[in-house]
């Protein structure tokens, strides 16, 4: 019993000289001691690792050939390989679900009463499932509702709408979060229209909702403050991934390096091997040799095998734990439905762009101030209001000199034909240089009476993104992660849907490695 007594107090006395060592951290620059009122209350947090978000995965980075591995049957030379690094990052263990949606519905129409069009803005576009010349129509009332489909990869998500989930779910987390550690109650029926719990207005001061508690300021004229960014408690935003991140997860190169950072086995799919059946060299089980990987079409209207012996057994989406999941653990990659990611679509990107971190589509937005230079009030819907950088503000900055950069080196002024003469526009913005979309002829109604527009000589502007994996009606050639097409980011398909993505903060490992 002593012994016992003797181990608990050894151990309480280590932990509090722990605590009490951490306390006392000084600064190497002043001498002053950190957190501490008697020194005027400086701050120094000491944070250990990046929590993981609901539903994410950990995808440690770096380097390796980005593009086209395959044979480029289209003719496209749309990607060209490159070299880039990745930083780490955090991705969706499996594509959003149709329940994942639903939920997000379910929030808007609850919170958002005297909004009714933000709930009809975000609703999924259910008719993408009709063709002309087949009955699809149980799919267009039932798919996206009935819960037999409920783990099944929401679809017919335009590009905008897919990124203002990401945004509702970096807010919903994090409020999550807060009410775990006590700050904040959880209060479903307080939170309506501009009141819900956003967390930039919250960072910005600007929201008053269920707040529970708050943080001990150890500044000498203050007694509470709120969570603030630095305490690390809040989590990065969820977002799309880039075409870069996407691309590099779904290889999931890290299963074929040796040691001395070789990789023995390049890919072409998210598997190892030229095809996607399972055969005797995969390291799996007997049973499975000569399963199919990926929910694909083998040939023209072979879209699950024949009965009695279905091949990839789904006609449609299937539940996005289906298959056999990648080298980071990661679920549908090659078919089943394309992804979205962020970048816009173009067709030299591969030329131009970084060799870190490589993105197009950046617009470099500022919040919006009040005469006072303080952060304005919040909109309607309880957002932090954002514009766009002017070009005086970035007049002297060596890295942008402008907010739009979508169109930086294919489609600005100084990549276009008329460069160095003095009758054409030089607004950077302006694509059509270039990318020619055409301009729409309207008819008495309003309505667009040519399809793409007069004198049309390009599908590529500034609002096509990219898709990429394959989907259940393509063919076995787009399941390559260097493939990629594009689509205007107000539209959808039946075989698009999207995951999210967080960045990684810190260290490129996790402490699970």
């Amino acid at each position: 019993m002593n012994t016992k007594f003797f181990f608990f107090a050894m151990l309480f006395a280590t932990s509090l000289a722990f605590l009490s060592s951490c306390d006392d951290k000084k600064s190497s620059t002043t001498g002053w001691n950190y957190n501490d009122e008697k020194t005027g209350g400086f701050e120094y947090v000491f944070y250990e690792e990046q929590e993981t978000g609901p539903g994410l995965v950990l995808i440690e980075g770096g380097t390796f050939s980005m593009g086209r591995v395959e044979q480029d049957v289209l003719y496209e030379w749309s990607a060209f390989p490159k070299r880039v690094t990745v930083s780490s990052f955090y991705m969706d263990e499996t594509e959003v679900r149709n329940v994942d949606y639903r939920e997000y519905l379910y929030w808007l129409r609850r919170v958002f009463v005297d909004y009714p069009e933000v709930f009809k803005m975000a609703l999924p576009d259910t008719l993408v499932w009709r063709s002309k010349l087949a009955f699809n129509e149980p799919y267009v009332e039932l798919y996206f509702r009935h819960p037999a489909y409920q783990d099944y990869p929401v679809v017919g998500i335009n590009w905008l709408q897919a990124n203002d989930y990401c945004s509702w779910r970096t807010d919903r987390v994090n409020e999550m979060i807060m009410v775990r550690e006590g700050l904040l109650y959880m209060d479903p029926t307080g939170q309506t229209g501009e009141e819900n719990f956003n967390t930039e207005s919250y960072l910005a001061g600007q929201y008053e909702g269920a707040v529970r508690d708050q943080m001990p300021d150890y500044d000498p004229n203050g007694d509470v403050r709120k969570v603030r960014m630095e305490d690390g408690i809040l989590l990065p935003k969820y977002r799309l991934p880039t075409e870069a991140e996407w691309e590099f997860a779904s290889l999931g190169l890290l299963g074929n390096m040796l040691a001395d950072e070789r990789i023995f086995n390049e890919k072409i799919y998210p598997w190892n091997g030229h095809y996607i059946r399972i055969d005797d060299r995969s390291g799996f089980d007997t049973k499975d040799i000569g399963q199919i990987r990926a929910n694909t079409i083998r040939g023209r209207g072979d879209y699950m095998g024949m009965a009695g012996a279905l091949n990839d057994k789904n006609d449609i989406p299937s539940d996005v734990n289906s298959y056999w999941p990648n080298d980071y653990g990661l679920y549908c990659m090659a078919g089943n439905v394309n992804e979205w990611v962020m970048d816009v679509y173009r067709p030299l990107t591969y030329e131009d762009n970084d060799d870190f971190r490589p993105f197009r589509g950046n617009v470099y937005q500022t919040q919006v101030r009040d005469d006072e230079g303080n952060i304005a009030e919040k909109d309607s819907l309880g957002k932090i209001r954002y514009r766009n950088v002017t070009d005086d503000e970035a007049f002297n900055r060596r890295n942008y000199n402008t907010a739009d950069n979508i169109n930086y080196l294919d489609g600005d002024y100084e990549s276009s034909i008329d460069y160095n003469t003095d009758d054409v526009s030089k607004d950077n913005t302006n694509s059509k240089r270039m990318y020619n979309t055409g301009k729409s002829a309207l008819g008495e109604n309003g309505k667009s009476t040519v399809r793409g527009g007069l004198n049309m000589t390009s599908m590529v502007d500034n609002r096509q993104r990219v898709f990429k994996g394959g989907g259940w009606k393509d063919r076995v050639y787009w399941m390559s992660p260097g493939t990629r097409r594009f689509l205007d980011q107000s539209q959808a398909r039946a075989d698009l849907g999207f995951r999210c993505a967080m960045h990684r903060v810190g260290g490129a490992q996790g402490l699970g490695y």
